[in-house]
């Protein structure tokens, strides 16, 4: 990542919308994209007094579904807190939340390199209203919109695991697919329904952040309003850059939240960094804790669903198909389950889930334009017209020998990528309806 004499150290705070029908404590419709503002609210969501939140039981068994997803231990015991801090988007001055018992904690997700990203937690709190700014009389105004306030928010943080942008990106979009996979929220970045925020560090000394007691730099800065992947990244760069001009200057970067700005690609300086102390955290006192018994931990494990690395792991050892094309088949919930349906048709008419599997991955066919019944009757006819008998291919192959002298001699040289053309030559003559197997077969017993 630019300069190699700094490692860079990287922690992500992701924060997802659940698309409950009703907010987190109150019965408001959850819906609020394009919507009329300010119409889905009620007393309790926009803080008035004497209002008392009630929690959301579907949006907390949603929350633990995503921990469990990500191999996090579910908490037992569990309660809400008061965050303090005065923003114009919350009408209350605190919003709920969790500080020292979330509901889900010491988490993992492995990379494809193998790489572990350790998840810290993953916890339940409300989201804000949504400051507009626009125009009114030829003046700058901020208006609020209080439709998003109280929607239910889990927030993901993960251990600071991460040492360069591609593991970021892998991660974040590995995230996405298996809340997808849930289908507990759409995880919409242009929609608000996913939104990113990074920590970042670096440090001239790579093996002191290694181990089991790491010590890490004595600074730490974030940076949030980012709503997609590809800014994200040029937030990693940038910052990187920024960061390390600082340190090569002998100085070290202020603890501080930044913004990242699309528009001038670059971060931008918004507060100094809070510590938890300045929020002045304290039990929810209007929501009583939450205890989970045994039995009810059990049974929201029978509601997860599988996931995108066990559908891969049962495509590869069930159909015998490659890991790449495996991967390609489980980017979407709706493609897997459509590929399954798919080969079980194609059972009965003895079609082998690998053929099915390479026309959809060479997107020979649209799968989103066909049903599964309509791509195997499709297979089945390219499957009938194929000629596959090998006496009548070897005739046309001891043909095109015999017209291609030169192509024979080079390939008994050694050179075997000949055989392409060759089997191009019996594709042309019997106008693409050779069964492409056999005739490598015949082909290269003639040319022995």
């Amino acid at each position: 990542m630019m300069n190699t004499k700094y490692t860079p150290i990287i922690g992500l705070e992701i924060h997802v919308e659940l698309k409950t029908q009703s907010k987190m404590f109150c019965g408001c419709s959850a819906s609020h994209f394009q919507v009329e503002p300010n119409t889905h609210t009620c007393p309790v969501c926009l803080g008035l007094p004497g209002a008392l939140p009630v929690a959301n039981q579907k949006a907390i068994e949603w929350c633990q579904l995503i921990g469990l997803a990500l191999n996090c231990r579910l908490a037992k015991e569990s309660k809400f807190d008061r965050k303090n801090y005065f923003y114009p988007d919350l009408a209350k001055s605190y919003q709920i939340s969790q500080y020292d018992q979330p509901l889900c904690y010491q988490g993992e997700v492995v990379l494809k390199n193998g790489h572990k990203i350790g998840i810290t937690r993953v916890h339940m709190e409300e989201d804000t209203g949504k400051s507009i700014h626009k125009k009114i009389n030829g003046e700058d105004q901020t208006l609020i919109d209080f439709n998003r306030s109280g929607v239910p928010l889990v927030e993901i943080v993960t251990e600071p695991d991460f040492r360069n942008p591609e593991d970021v990106d892998e991660f974040l979009k590995t995230l996405r697919q298996i809340i997808r996979y849930l289908d507990v929220s759409d995880a919409d970045m242009e929609k608000g329904s996913m939104r990113l925020e990074l920590n970042m560090s670096l440090t001239s000394h790579p093996e002191l952040i290694s181990g089991s007691h790491p010590q890490f730099p004595n600074y730490k800065v974030e940076v949030k309003n980012i709503n997609s992947f590809k800014y994200l990244q040029k937030a990693l760069v940038y910052e990187f850059a920024r960061q390390a001009e600082i340190l090569d200057r002998g100085e070290t970067p202020v603890q501080e939240t930044r913004g990242y700005q699309e528009d001038v690609d670059k971060t931008i300086s918004q507060r100094s960094k809070e510590d938890a102390q300045d929020y002045r955290y304290f039990p929810e006192p209007d929501i009583p804790p939450m205890v989970f018994e045994e039995k009810d931990l059990e049974n929201l494990k029978k509601l997860l669903p599988e996931l995108p690395q066990q559908k891969r792991e049962k495509f590869t050892k069930t159909f015998g198909i490659s890991t790449e094309t495996a991967w390609v088949l489980t980017e979407s919930k709706e493609l897997a389950l459509y590929f399954e349906q798919a080969v079980k048709l194609g059972e009965v008419l003895k079609i082998e889930a690998a053929t099915i599997a390479n026309v959809i991955k060479n997107k020979k066919y649209d799968w989103q334009k066909l049903s599964p019944e309509e791509l195997i009757t499709k297979l089945k006819q390219e499957s009938s017209d194929k000629v596959s008998d090998e006496g009548a291919l070897g005739k046309i192959i001891d043909e095109i020998l015999k017209n291609n002298p030169k192509v024979v001699e080079d390939y008994k040289a050694g050179k075997v990528q000949v055989l392409g053309f060759l089997v191009g030559q019996v594709m042309r003559q019997t106008q693409g309806k050779a069964d492409a197997e056999i005739s490598n077969k015949v082909l290269r017993q003639k040319l022995k």
